[in-house]
């Protein structure tokens, strides 16, 4: 299969503005999609999107490229990413959209595409729909092109179907939870689910305005979760991305909670409710102490490239159902067909009023190795990752840490950015190395 021209790890994605966010570009993306993607007959497409203001541009576009070619674009407005991957389900669409660039800055958008299943595009449709996009622009003929509906009740579907995954016998009574939305998509929904099941509720990042989006905010930045829940002497929080599909968490005492433990934590309930099935799957990017954790009580465990795809595509091969990157993605099979933020922090929920132990002591199980990701930004064609300097520096780490630590280097899949892990059991050395290698990557670039 020859490479792929536009669609990345995740979708399309870019700056707004420059080739390939554009209107379009994205307009031909639509008509090109609904030519392939149009094959059960309901020709309906559900499309959401994000908080950031550029996504009123591009699902305008989106609507009239799949109009084209003949099919129904049905808006859900502001709606995360697993949500859109529900709903397309339910309502058995020809696909579904996201308008996002997840847990990017605003300026970013991306586009990205769901089955009829719920579940991602495989490799073959996406270059399906890259080499339509090469025909010239054909619309049906005016009878057959397609109109556009809102979905009003999605955010209420959405909400119950989270809580449905919650166990009926539990409840979040008693919990005090601060919640960070990153400014993102869940803003109007995940608050709602939790004070739906019981607990009383604080949160963050619930103020979109079309440019703060993940701005200091939400997954990749918790730091201001951490200060508040401290300050609010809660039981815990939880933060999502802007798009929904990632989830960190913070326990009472302010210790960042990251996807490796909170998929640790899932399976060793479901292990001790005896409905564990499997082992899990993690990434390179995965922490060696939930590899070590996950042996000692007896749980497979495995390696995929970096990128949720590839854990769902590990899961379906391996027939499991629990798979995460350290970054926030948790996907569990048995409830969802995509990483999904809020359902998988429900489940951590779950297990921390089911055993009555705190986030923090169901944590404590797992010990982590010191992890330093450092992200060099790199232009051009360049390839630092070939670098003498680069590797050489590589080599000196990987000889010191020996087999009680690792060295990871890699092209991010959504950003220009060389990615240089290292872990150990040592702080210091671990920090020193990366920043060694970080250093010689810069220089290569």
């Amino acid at each position: 299969m020859s490479e792929r021209k536009y669609f990345g790890t995740d979708g399309v994605r870019g700056l707004v503005g420059v080739a390939p966010i554009t209107p379009d570009f994205v307009l031909k993306l639509g008509w090109a999609a609904g030519r392939v993607l149009s094959k059960h007959g309901t020709k309906k497409v559900i499309i959401g999107k994000d908080t950031r203001i550029s996504g009123y541009m591009l699902e305008s576009a989106l609507e009239a490229g799949l109009a084209a070619a003949g099919l129904k674009a049905v808006f859900t407005g502001p709606m995360p990413t697993p949500a859109v991957a529900y709903l397309t389900r339910t309502f058995r669409a020809e696909a579904g959209i996201v308008i996002s660039a997840s847990h990017n800055p605003y300026y970013d958008n991306g586009i990205k595409f769901f089955s009829s299943e719920g579940s991602k595009l495989p490799d073959a449709v996406e270059q399906a729909i890259e080499e339509e996009l090469e025909k010239e622009l054909e619309c049906v003929e005016s009878a057959l092109l397609g109109k556009a509906y809102r979905l009003e009740d999605a955010v209420g579907r959405y909400i119950e179907f989270c809580k449905g995954t919650f166990p009926s016998h539990l409840s979040l009574e008693g919990y005090k939870i601060v919640v960070d939305c990153a400014h993102g998509a869940t803003y109007h929904i995940a608050p709602n689910v939790f004070k739906e099941l019981g607990a009383e509720v604080i949160t963050l990042g619930c103020e979109p305005n079309g440019i703060n989006i993940n701005d200091q905010v939400g997954a990749t930045d918790v730091r201001a979760l951490q200060a508040l829940v401290l300050k609010e002497q809660a039981h815990f929080g939880i933060a999502l991305d802007g798009d929904g599909d990632r989830v960190i968490m913070v326990d009472h005492k302010g210790n960042k909670i990251d996807g490796d433990q909170i998929a640790y934590i899932i399976a060793r309930d479901a292990l001790r409710r005896g409905e564990l099935k499997g082992g899990v799957v993690g990434t390179l990017m995965t922490n060696m102490g939930m590899e070590l954790a996950l042996k000692n009580l007896g749980i497979p465990f495995v390696r995929t490239d970096v990128g949720d795809r590839y854990v769902m595509e590990e899961l379906k091969r391996q027939n499991w159902l629990i798979g995460a990157e350290n970054s926030g993605h948790v996907i569990l099979l048995n409830k969802v067909t995509t990483g999904d933020g809020i359902v998988a922090g429900l489940q951590v929920m779950a297990s921390i009023v089911g055993s009555k132990m705190s986030l923090k002591d169901l944590s404590d199980g797992m010990t982590m190795f010191p992890q330093i990701l450092e992200n060099v930004r790199f232009q051009g064609d360049s390839n630092p990752l070939e670098s003498d300097v680069v590797l050489a520096e590589v080599k000196k780490a990987e000889l010191a840490l020996g087999e009680a630590g690792r060295v990871l280097l890699r092209k991010s899949g959504t950003e220009p950015l060389i990615r240089v892990m290292v872990e150990g059991e040592k702080f210091d050395e671990v920090q020193a190395y990366a920043l060694a290698i970080a250093e010689a990557v810069k220089q290569s670039c």
